[in-house]
Formats: structure tokens, C-alpha cells, sequence
């Protein structure tokens, strides 16, 4: 069975966009792949972050995996913090990468831009730059064959391809060689007041931002106020249709309905009827999945002791490989 590995950062409240890109293909892909899926606490550091509210945030990440279907038994889901190989490969990474590649990394340059902009400040977080290391540690250490991303995210599983070659060049064969895995469909759900930019959970609007925890009645109101266009006309036309387009990639997702149904379906109704119809159907989903993070919440100790468990089989997997690595690179012999 092939090998598969991703996760997610512990920081603000996740979305449907994280749920749709990330999440569901974690669940759909549980039965075919042996998987390793972590919350990405130490990633989460290279964010302004509130310390007291970390621990919580990463057991909701949990608690929001479990409520979306993916079985946290069958799969190695833990928190990436709980296995010290991640960072012990990240610095030998750092030794062998290049300014160059990381220079060369468009979300650096986002997340930087995001930055000076809302703090004016020039002062960036080296770990903000030394970021898709840590995430090419995560992958290799493993052998990962496949890793969901979204396609802002391809840029860096081609950074630990290369890193892969080079090592392995380097030291002899110590890497699996991982492919990107990207959904055909809703890898991207972009943000519902402006649509040109992606939906995220650190964007400054929250009305363009569906989070999957959201009151329901308020779900509805930013569904009925998402921007649209004045062509009144349901079609996937992500030129001239940007909304339109996002909101039928969303009901598309999370109905399993093919675009051109739902276009059919919509050929004589107005974006009113549009909007209120997928509000629902967002609704219904998000009330189901609310019931059974409640229930996970609830049992906290149970699940985090399966965290655990899951962790110490992460480190005997890891520490094997870091013994290798120590011995090719000349650490121990």
C-alpha cells in the first residue's frame, strides 16, 4: 500500500476551504493509502499565535478530522511536535538547501507581503522563510509516495523533490521520491466577498469566510451577501463568473453533483434562489459536522491517548530513518 502524508496548521478556526481542499480527500483517501496525518504545530509558530490558546486550537484540528470521517485508528494521525525526528531533519535539510530555492517561493513572498502590510513592519520570521524545509522533513521522513496539497502548495513538494535528488546524490539512497496529489476539483474555494482571492482563515473580512464552527443563521447571511455579478445567469465561468463560480465549486463538493446538473438545474432561477439553496445545503452539512465535533470535544481523553499511541509509532518509523540519515551524513558511524 502506497503511502500518503499531510496536515494542517493549528492557527484560527479551520474553514470550508480547509475542509474541501484538505480534509475531505484525507477521508476519501483513508481506504487507499496508509496514512500519516499530523496537526502541524510546529508550522503554526511561524504565525503570530496566542500561546494559551495552541493546545487548544490543535485538539480541534483533531476533533474536526474526526468529525469529518477520517479514522483516527486505522490512519497515524498525531501532532507533529510529538516527534522530535521533524525537526532533527529539518536542520540537515537547511544545510543542503539553497537561499536561492527559498527565495524562489511565491507563498514566502504572500505571506510577506500580508505581513508588512498589516503590521508595517519589515521584521519577517526567519522560520516564515525556512518554512517549506520543515514541511520537505515532514515528507521525507516517511518515504511518502503522495501529498495531498492544494495547488498554492505544489511549489514546495517540487522543493523536496529536488532535495530528494540531492541528497540522495549526495549520501546514496536515502529518500522515496513523493508525488503531489491534487483533488481535480475544489482544491482552491476562494474567498465569497472577493473571489478572486483564495477563501482562508486568517483573512482580515471573515464575512468572505465560511468556518466550519460558524452559527448557521450566519452562514446563511454570508452566502446571501456573496459577491456575485449582474449577468444573472447560474454558470461555471471562472473569467467572467468568478462567484458564481466558487459557489457552484462548493455545492458541487459537497453535493457530489456535477457542475453542469447544477447548471441545468439553475437555467431558469435567479442568484437569489441560487444562494438560498446552497446556503441550505452548506447548512445541513455544517450542522452534521458540528454534532460530531461536540462529541469528540467531549472525549478528549480518550482521543488524546490514542494521539499518543500514534506518536510513538511515528518516532520507532522515524528513528530508524534518522539513524540512517545520521550515519550517511557523517553525524555517527
Amino acid at each position: 500500500m502506497k503511502t500518503l502524508i499531510s496536515g494542517i496548521q493549528p492557527t484560527n478556526r479551520l474553514t470550508i476551504g480547509n475542509y474541501l481542499g484538505a480534509i475531505k480527500q484525507f477521508v476519501n483517501y483513508q481506504n487507499k493509502y496508509k496514512m500519516y496525518i499530523f496537526v502541524a504545530d510546529l508550522h503554526a509558530l511561524t504565525n503570530k499565535y496566542d500561546t494559551d490558546k495552541l493546545s487548544d486550537n490543535k485538539f480541534k484540528i483533531i476533533a474536526s478530522y474526526i468529525a469529518s470521517g477520517l479514522d483516527i485508528k486505522k490512519n497515524v494521525v498525531f501532532y507533529q511536535a510529538d516527534v522530535p525526528a521533524h525537526c532533527q531533519l529539518n536542520w540537515i535539510l537547511t544545510c543542503n538547501a539553497t537561499m536561492g530555492e527559498l527565495n524562489r517561493m511565491t507563498q514566502f513572498k504572500d505571506k510577506t507581503m500580508k505581513m508588512v502590510q498589516a503590521n508595517g513592519t519589515n521584521s519577517i520570521p526567519t522560520g516564515l522563510f525556512t518554512y517549506p524545509i520543515l514541511m520537505a522533513a515532514d515528507i521525507m521522513l516517511y518515504d511518502a509516495d503522495y501529498v495531498p496539497v492544494g495547488i498554492d502548495q505544489k511549489q514546495h513538494v517540487e522543493l523536496t523533490r529536488n532535495l530528494v535528488d540531492r541528497m540522495n546524490n549526495k549520501y546514496g539512497k536515502l529518500f522515496k521520491q513523493p508525488q503531489p496529489l491534487i483533488p481535480e476539483f475544489g482544491a482552491k474555494i476562494m474567498d465569497l466577498l472577493n473571489p478572486t482571492m483564495k477563501m482562508s482563515k486568517s483573512n482580515e473580512n471573515e464575512k468572505g469566510t465560511i468556518f466550519l464552527l460558524d452559527k448557521l443563521d450566519e452562514v446563511t447571511r454570508k452566502i446571501m451577501g456573496a459577491k456575485t455579478d449582474s449577468l444573472n445567469k447560474v454558470k461555471y465561468d471562472l473569467i467572467n463568473q468568478p462567484g458564481i463560480s466558487n459557489l457552484l465549486t462548493i455545492y458541487s463538493c459537497l453535493t457530489n453533483k456535477k457542475i453542469g446538473l447544477l447548471e441545468k438545474n439553475y437555467a431558469n432561477k435567479n442568484y437569489g434562489e441560487f444562494k438560498k439553496d446552497i446556503a441550505e445545503v452548506i447548512c445541513n452539512f455544517l450542522k452534521n459536522f458540528q454534532n460530531k465535533f461536540d462529541k469528540a470535544i467531549k472525549n478528549k481523553k480518550q482521543i488524546e491517548k490514542t494521539l499518543k499511541d500514534n506518536a510513538k509509532k511515528c518516532i520507532q518509523i522515524t528513528d530508524k530513518k534518522i539513524t540512517n540519515i545520521y550515519k550517511a551524513v557523517g553525524l555517527t558511524k
